[in-house]
């Protein structure tokens, strides 16, 4: 009897025991400061994707701040199975130190980018100014406003969009290009260290003609209640840089704990065309051909400029412009 009871008794805790780690399957995604809604939308829809496959109940954990200080902190040992960033330099930093495979930008479709942006203006009231174009930014009469390249990513990207603008313009003249770039960053009245900061200096504190950062968030803050009365006006120049949104595995936090399959399957799930037009209503751009037809109303006509096919690599990129001593550094040492 008592060998009935001990047994009976051990039955039930290993199956509790099984039940607690179903229950406790998860995995963290790590992301950039602004995407807090846009997982808030995705992160059901996983679940219950996961819960019909498989019958398992599972969590998605969220981090969200800036992207390189999310890499650093990775680097540190935060345990982070995904993640979705908006800088692949980011992510090729986590592949230095090991803990993301070099070739993590063949993983998944669009060089591992679900979605993408650009760099668009939001202007004021009726365009006192008239901007239209990256020409328009550079003009005596005009002031702007973004975060610091040095610490803001989506800042890093309006740096790029004109470095790129002016290099077609100027048919590669460097001279040219950096006297163009240098104006741009001559004109900017604020220069805060992220995004966030920089709406506040524009839409609150009305500083600049013209706040620069991603098209997506440029329509979210015209749209914004909190702002229709001021009666921001979207602008989106014809020409513009191509801001990809790069997603990756963790490959070492992925396999200590046994979650690459969810891991993985978590970011194949936003190439889904059910996802794929949940980022739509982001006014992020995607890649779906059938969403893509269905809401290509929404969006203004664009051509972007991929930077690596005229900048090299992401790593060459990154060591000539933006690190210590490079050609962002020069500009900003100039900037009057």
């Amino acid at each position: 009897m008592l060998k009935k009871i001990i047994l009976a008794v051990a039955t039930v805790s290993a199956f509790s025991a099984t039940a607690v780690q179903a229950q406790e399957k998860s995995i963290l995604n790590a992301s950039y400061d602004v995407a807090r809604e846009l997982f808030a939308a995705i992160n059901p829809k996983f679940t219950e994707h996961w819960k019909a496959k498989t019958g398992e109940d599972i969590k998605i954990d969220q981090s969200f701040a800036g992207t390189s200080r999310q890499a650093q902190d990775i680097v540190q040992g935060k345990k982070v199975d995904v993640v979705t960033f908006n800088q692949v330099t980011d992510i090729n930093f986590l592949v230095k130190h090991g803990l993301v495979k070099e070739d993590w930008q063949k993983a998944f479709e669009n060089n591992s980018s679900p979605y993408y942006s650009t760099i668009a203006f939001l202007v004021r009231k009726g365009n006192p100014k008239n901007i239209k174009t990256w020409d328009d930014l550079v003009r005596d009469d005009v002031k702007v406003v973004f975060p610091n390249p040095k610490t803001s990513g989506n800042a890093r990207y309006s740096y790029l969009g004109a470095w790129l603008y002016a290099h077609e313009k100027f048919n590669g003249d460097e001279a040219k290009v950096k006297e163009f770039v240098g104006k741009l960053l001559a004109s900017v009245v604020n220069f805060p260290t992220g995004g966030r900061a920089a709406t506040v200096a524009f839409a609150q504190n009305e500083q600049g003609d013209a706040l620069l950062t991603f098209e997506s968030e440029v329509i979210n803050i015209a749209n914004d209640k909190e702002y229709k009365d001021k009666g921001f006006e979207v602008v989106v120049p014809p020409v513009s840089v191509l801001a990809e949104f790069p997603v990756a595995v963790v490959d070492k936090v992925a396999d200590n704990r046994g979650s690459r399959e969810l891991a993985t399957e978590y970011l194949q799930f936003q190439y889904t065309k059910e996802i794929q037009e949940l980022l739509t209503t982001f006014n992020l751009r995607v890649n779906h051909p059938e969403v893509v037809k269905a809401t290509e109303a929404q969006y203004a006509p664009l051509r972007t400029i991929n930077p690596t096919d005229v900048l090299g690599s992401w790593n060459e990129i990154q060591e000539n412009h933006f690190a210590s001593g490079g050609i962002l550094d020069d500009l900003l040492s100039k900037r009057r």
